[in-house]
């Protein structure tokens, strides 16, 4: 009796470690499966040159997302780190430039390099302001008629968001993506798309985030609605484009009638020996203030005039 006592209790503690083993197993399976998909729906932005570790924690830094969220909002694809680097590259291709081919002295050179680094980040985000809402907003009709008319093939709101995810290329379909993914993941509509409505604060998208949730809350025809905003939204970039196509000439003018005269100046220095010495004096120091006064003055009442709003 006490044999076979010891025999089920064997069997059964045999049992249960195979069926432990087994729900361990599927476990592991289960993990791994999940950590796939996250890998997929976050994927991590891979580097696109070779910086160093420390670039790697500048990038992961609360003093770098600053200059990431201009860099996004000027649709510029490179990391902050990959930025400053690029700058240091820059200062070096200009101390070669103004020192050795266009013979500026030393004491020169070195308080112009910094003055022109620091204009030329100036300028590239005032001339690429707001590029990434632009982009995303010249997406928008397109948006609206794939979510129009799978709303009117039966599709759910969610349903036509993924769908909008697979079509829409970036950056629009990026964000589609994430909005999809957090839907995954249980997170509300409404909570993802206000989300989504702080980092596109344009008066287009915010008037799209509006009437998705209010067609979502009171009901009524969707598809209707989409397709009326998508028409709207299709004349307004026919007419943005006529006007930047209109303006286009001036608005390269405003960038070389200031950089011609910088140009002829430096060739000249090149060719005639002691061309800028003038210019150390107090009166040629006033007639430089003067002329860069007026330089940056013609760029900025140009691209004030050409700046046409709809």
């Amino acid at each position: 009796m006490q044999l076979l006592t010891v025999s089920i209790l064997y069997s059964l503690a045999v049992l249960l470690l195979i069926w432990g083993l087994y729900f361990l197993l599927g476990y592991r399976n289960q993990k791994r499966e999940w950590k796939q998909k996250v890998n997929e729906w976050y994927p991590e932005q891979k580097r696109k040159s070779s910086l160093s570790v420390l670039g790697d924690r500048f990038d992961k830094s609360e003093a770098s997302q600053p200059l990431a969220l201009k860099l996004q909002g000027s649709n510029i694809a490179l990391l902050p780190s990959e930025y400053i680097g690029v700058h240091i590259l820059g200062a070096l291709v200009l101390f070669v430039l103004l020192f050795n081919i266009f013979k500026l002295p030393g004491n020169i050179t070195i308080i112009l390099i910094p003055v022109i680094l620091f204009v030329s980040h100036y300028l590239l985000f005032y001339l690429r302001k707001n590029k990434y809402e632009e982009r995303f907003n010249s997406q928008l009709a397109d948006i609206c008629r794939l979510l129009g008319n799978g709303a009117r093939s039966g599709l759910t709101i969610n349903q036509g968001i993924e769908m909008v995810a697979r079509e829409v290329g970036a950056p629009a379909g990026d964000e589609f993506k994430r909005i999809a993914n957090e839907l995954k993941l249980g997170v509300p509509l409404e909570t993802a798309l206000r989300s989504m409505q702080k980092r596109n604060k344009s008066r287009e998208f915010q008037l799209f985030i509006a009437t998705i949730l209010i067609q979502k809350k009171t009901g009524g025809n969707l598809a209707a609605t989409l397709e009326s905003m998508s028409n709207t939204l299709e004349d307004r970039k026919i007419l943005n484009q006529t006007i930047k196509t209109m303006t286009s000439e001036q608005r390269y003018i405003s960038i070389i009638v200031p950089a011609m005269p910088i140009f002829i100046v430096l060739m000249m220095n090149n060719i005639i020996e002691g061309f800028t010495d003038s210019l150390k004096t107090v009166p040629g120091m006033i007639i430089l203030a003067l002329f860069l006064s007026g330089i940056v003055l013609s760029f900025f009442l140009i691209r004030k005039i050409t700046n046409i709003k709809v």
